[in-house]
């Protein structure tokens, strides 16, 4: 599991009926974005955690670059053959 600053952890309810929890990872204490994380709750709650396998890591959208009209040098031709 490797997130960074920003990613949303989600807890997933372990028993029938039971909410998932969702936080904002605010801190990567681990080396290459591993665990452990400290995560901000939509409640205000913080914890330190090591997330388990019931915890998903959600990477925030971002913004794609849109593609260079021209290409890179050595793609150019490749369309004309």
């Amino acid at each position: 599991m490797r997130a960074t600053e920003g990613d949303q952890l989600v807890q997933h309810g372990r028993v029938v009926g039971q909410h998932d929890k969702v936080g904002e990872i605010t801190q990567v204490l681990g080396e290459n974005g591993t665990p452990p994380y400290r995560v901000r709750f939509t409640d205000g709650h913080e914890a330190f955690m090591s997330p388990g396998p019931d915890c998903v890591v959600k990477h925030p959208s971002r913004p794609s670059t849109p593609p260079d009209p021209g290409g890179s040098p050595g793609q150019r031709g490749a369309a004309a053959r």
